[in-house]
């Protein structure tokens, strides 16, 4: 029978680290001193400190440990644990990846943009598919849009913080013709009208890019997006959009205006 100091030099692990063990019910000592309360461990339990340690070793959690060494499906928790190390591994390797991006001199190339990965929660939206001329038709055919919604419902409010975009439908650039769907968010869905539809947009991931200046150079902004995406792991999981923060109805100057282009991906 060992006292936990020698228990604790025999099985290489601290004291602190056998009395949580205890507290936790994860290894109770063989018995305590009822006088002195002196927590006293047998040589068998070397083994199954042994065993804790291995399991503890692969990173495994306490409540897991615990499940194994109850009797449960050693295996199952093991297999679940190597999935979820693995995805850390891409996890970490993607991370990686992004760094060395930095380090590779494009972000200094590219001092007006950088990237990140951004969760969009799902949100309510009315929306309309159409097809403009070209990219100055947006000044007048957005706010028509608006106008036409708020006749309809003018108690209708938007959804705070605002979030409006323009989603590109073409599997190409184009400048003429351009096949788009315009959405904003709004606090609840109505009836649907005339070619205005209301729906629920999934949450997403995207990795977005701020671009500041005219609509005019956001190809710029567009080619570096494109780059970071196929350069970082990640593909493009559904259309392009262009989320407008500020533009002609809040600021003079088309060099304040400020455009977030959110580009949906997957992991590959």
């Amino acid at each position: 029978m060992y006292r936990i100091g020698e228990f604790s030099k025999i099985g290489k692990v601290t004291v602190k680290t056998l009395r949580y063990y205890d507290e936790v019910g994860l290894l109770k000592p063989d018995r305590v001193d009822e006088k002195t309360g002196y927590r006293v461990y047998s040589t068998k339990q070397l083994l199954q400190l042994h065993n804790i340690q291995s399991l503890r070793q692969v990173g495994l959690p306490i409540s897991e440990t615990m499940l194994v060494l109850s009797g449960f499906d050693r295996q199952f928790v093991l297999e679940q644990h190597r999935r979820e190390v693995m995805a850390e591994m891409d996890d970490l390797k993607r991370k990686l990846s992004r760094i060395n991006y930095l380090l590779s001199g494009v972000e200094v190339e590219n001092m007006n943009y950088q990237a990140t990965i951004k969760e969009i929660p799902s949100c309510t939206v009315y929306s309309k598919i159409m097809t403009v001329p070209n990219y100055d038709a947006y000044f007048e055919l957005i706010p028509a849009i608006g106008q036409k919604l708020v006749e309809k419902y003018p108690d209708l409010k938007c959804a705070t913080p605002a979030y409006c975009f323009i989603a590109y439908l073409d599997e190409e650039y184009k400048e003429e013709d351009i096949n788009v769907e315009f959405c904003e968010a709004v606090t609840e869905a109505r009836e649907d009208f005339d070619d205005i539809v209301f729906k629920e947009i999934p949450a997403v991931t995207v990795v977005s890019v701020m671009h500041k200046g005219p609509y005019s150079e956001l190809r710029d902004a567009y080619a570096y997006a494109f780059d970071w995406v196929e350069k970082n792991g990640y593909q493009i999981a559904d259309s392009p959009r262009e989320n407008y923060i500020d533009g002609i109805w809040n600021k003079e100057d088309e060099a304040d205006w400020l455009t977030e282009l959110q580009i949906p991906i997957n992991k590959k």
